[in-house]
């Protein structure tokens, strides 16, 4: 995936899911992303946002967690093929 390309979790609308494929923050603030489960290769699915947008709330390995938006937009994602652009 090219920089171009490149999505983030906090770019995901309602109900879309993606897979997590890199995570580009501080140590601390990576660690705890990693602690929380978003390990690369794990799915993640954005179930809603607040009503302002921040913070939003996802779905990873049947947990449901908050993050801030500006945490969610150092997770890199790519979308899985069954939920990409038909033909």
């Amino acid at each position: 995936m090219s920089a171009a390309e490149a999505l983030t979790l906090e770019a995901l609308k309602e109900g879309e899911e993606g897979i997590v494929t890199a995570i580009s923050a501080p140590k601390p603030l990576r660690v705890r992303l990693l602690e929380l489960g978003l390990l690369p290769g794990t799915r993640v699915r954005l179930l809603r946002r607040a009503p302002l947008g921040d913070p939003i709330e996802i779905e990873v390995r049947r947990t449901r967690l908050s993050l801030r938006k500006s945490d969610a937009a150092r997770v890199f994602i790519s979308i899985p093929k069954s939920q990409g652009a038909s033909p």
